[in-house]
């Protein structure tokens, strides 16, 4: 078996040639993987095609190598890739998982330069998809492909998962949702599985659940000349927001093992969108709505919390008369009509957060990797949502989490990551492959 030292020889360092030729058609590709249907909907068999050409000459498909290659599709041109380096001891296994085929959308207008090619600023590479997530892509491929040219020895099978339909969820059964449905990851449980879609080269262990939710408000229109006879629903909608909110904050406050996982926020609960069915300035309008979302840290439950918002909007109508107003003819009953504002609450689809087994092996071989390719470790977690490895966690897969990328460009406008953070990833896995074959 190959030692630490010899398979970090064998495996070398990341080819940059090789990585950015690789790299650049994957960006070729990006304008036909962006995600936001119906208007959009990617055709990842786009990258699927190029992978498939730098790893199935080493395939056991062709003969040319020792890679088992499965291409798995459940809708068309959108496929997943799983590829598979044996090793020699059954039910020795670690995996990369999360590499996603898709983008979310990009507006040439916008950038200042286009996101549909790879453009090379130095040290910056440059185009939609290249911090998220098709820079993984073609990292992972092109260690996988490193495996097979190389060939060493090892206990461990490793495994690579290339998914499909990751960045949005409004259609499901594409990507690797089906997979686990379908088996196809079920032996990945055996050992660690490392999701490669996050950024800034440190462990993330943690992420939040979001549950999106809208207010609708209900008062009575009127002519603004005459406020006392209307029910004014932009008012009775913040005033009602902000009880709701603190009480959100009263009974969700920060959770103590929020300190030990270095989430940057604790839960939150706020407005991000307001509508209202349009009038004149000099018209107070019957409705409106607030929009916005609750970004929970996993350490609350989030149909508790579904509950308790319930509990405070039921309660507020129940005492609507109570709530403040604003000014002496603001008000949110009219007894001589008989009429009362009200509040609505609903829900769109919710998903939980993520807290990492900070005591499985798979964190401390990641964090080890970390500190000795980057020279230091500090993992961190933030109220972002990551919905398809809290599914993999509740399957019972060891998830950890790593990217290297960058994060102040994660769906941003000009959208870049540094080879030289691509090259420590590198690194990063060539380590982590080395540790578990102790």
């Amino acid at each position: 078996m190959a030692s630490s030292t010899d398979l970090k020889k064998i495996l070398g360092d990341l080819n940059k040639d090789s990585f950015i030729s690789l790299l650049s058609k994957l960006i070729g590709e990006s304008k036909y993987l962006q995600n936001n249907p119906p208007e959009l909907i990617p055709q990842e068999d786009r990258v699927v095609k190029h992978v498939l050409d730098s790893l199935l000459p080493l395939s056991t498909t062709t003969g040319g190598g020792p890679l088992v290659i499965n291409h798995v599709t459940y809708f068309p041109g959108r496929g997943n890739v799983i590829v598979e380096y044996p090793g020699t001891v059954p039910g020795k296994i670690l995996s990369f998982v999360g590499c996603h085929m898709d983008v979310v959308t990009a507006n040439p207008n916008d950038w200042e330069f286009d996101p549909f090619s790879l453009s090379i600023d130095g040290d910056k590479l440059r185009g939609r998809g290249t911090t998220d997530c098709l820079g993984h892509v073609a990292l992972v491929a092109e260690l996988m492909r490193r495996l097979a040219e190389t060939k060493p020895k090892l206990k461990s099978t490793v495994v690579a998962v290339f998914i499909a339909n990751e960045e949005n969820s409004a259609i499901s059964g594409v990507g690797v949702d089906a997979l686990v449905k379908d088996g196809l990851l079920s032996k990945l449980r055996e050992g660690p599985l490392f999701w490669i879609d996050t950024a800034d080269k440190q462990p993330c262990v943690g992420t939040g659940g979001m549950i999106p939710w809208k207010l609708h408000v209900t008062g009575k229109l009127f002519h603004s000349g005459l406020a006392h006879k209307a029910i004014n629903p932009l008012e009775l909608a913040m005033e009602a927001l902000k009880e709701i909110q603190s009480r959100f904050y009263r009974d969700f406050p920060p959770h103590p093992k929020e300190e030990v996982y270095g989430f940057a926020t604790p839960s939150t609960m706020k407005p991000t969108q307001w509508s209202y069915p349009g009038g004149g300035i000099n018209q107070i309008p019957a409705e409106c709505t607030i929009s916005g979302d609750v970004r929970l840290t996993p350490f609350y439950n989030v149909k508790d919390v579904m509950e308790k918002l319930q509990e405070y909007v039921d309660d507020i109508n129940e005492n609507i008369g109570k709530l403040d107003s604003r000014g002496p003819v603001s008000k949110y009953v009219l007894p001589d009509e008989n009429l009362r504002g009200s509040l609505t609450l609903s829900f769109d689809e919710t998903s939980s957060g993520v807290a990492c087994d900070l005591n499985s092996r798979g964190f401390h071989v990641l964090c080890k990797a970390t500190e000795e390719v980057v020279g230091h470790v500090k993992p961190y977690s933030i109220t972002g949502s990551l919905p398809l490895i809290r599914e993999l966690q509740d399957e019972g897969f060891d998830v950890q989490t790593s990217g290297y990328g960058l994060m102040a460009t994660y769906h941003a406008k000009n959208e870049y990551c540094l080879f030289s953070d691509m090259h420590q990833g590198y690194q990063v896995f060539v380590s982590i492959i080395s540790q578990l074959e102790d």
